[in-house]
């Protein structure tokens, strides 16, 4: 699943527009020691690449998730459309993922019944103090609802940035507003309160590393994680 970085599942990456007045390039890999999700467990110590390409508020991201110690962890690759214009943003992510309907995970299997894609639309807009944010899968390996039809799985979040001691925080709250087996809820549930700090370590004049942790707690799964990880970017 996708971190999507508004960028998590991530897709956090996410995906962040890159609203520049001429062509920009984005190649950068996080290394988690927890893949964690919309406050749910994706994976564990992970890599996670993401290349991009944006220009005037319109980007391409692919993002993707390995695990490094866990052979069985599914791996994942994301490829977003998005495009951003003053607070507003909109997207379109293609997840596939390594296990799902088509047990010989062919990516080019586009099967309604039968693909190991998910096709989601997201919307949102960034007030500033706070930001909001929506995301609805239309298509693909998507969950049931009670009566076992296609749930049109969605989760929203509300997100506000701040600084505290020289290091910048976001406080994370997001929920899942109806009953699917793709997020594993009955009903409206929230499933992730999360704190994230981040800062950068210095190495050199013209280079830094940054670092992030996070707390993350899920109350409809009654799970909670403490994430560590780290960012490499030319």
């Amino acid at each position: 699943m996708k971190k999507i970085v508004i960028l998590a599942m991530g897709l956090v990456l996410s995906s962040t527009a890159l609203a520049q007045d001429k062509v920009e390039t984005n190649v950068a890999a996080d290394f988690v020691n927890e893949y964690i999700w919309r406050g749910q467990k994706c994976g564990d110590v992970s890599v996670q690449p993401t290349l991009g390409v944006g220009y005037k508020g319109l980007s391409l991201t692919a993002w993707g998730s390995y695990g490094l110690s866990n052979k069985d962890d599914v791996k994942e690759f994301d490829l977003t459309l998005a495009y951003s214009t003053g607070g507003l943003n909109i997207g379109i992510t293609d997840y596939w993922f390594s296990e799902g309907l088509d047990p010989d995970a062919r990516y080019f299997k586009y099967d309604a019944h039968g693909t190991n894609h998910l096709f989601e639309a997201n919307i949102g807009y960034d007030f500033g103090p706070v930001a909001l944010q929506w995301y609805t899968n239309f298509a693909g390996n998507d969950g049931l609802n009670k009566s076992g039809k296609r749930a049109y799985s969605s989760y929203f979040e509300v997100s506000v940035p701040f600084t505290l001691a020289s290091v910048g925080w976001t406080a994370r709250a997001g929920a899942v507003p109806f009953a699917t087996s793709f997020y594993g809820t009955s009903g409206f549930a929230v499933t992730n309160l999360s704190l994230k700090a981040s800062k950068e370590i210095r190495i050199t004049d013209s280079f830094a590393i940054p670092i992030f942790g996070q707390v993350v707690g899920n109350p409809c799964s009654q799970k909670a994680y403490l994430v560590f990880g780290f960012t490499l970017q030319p």
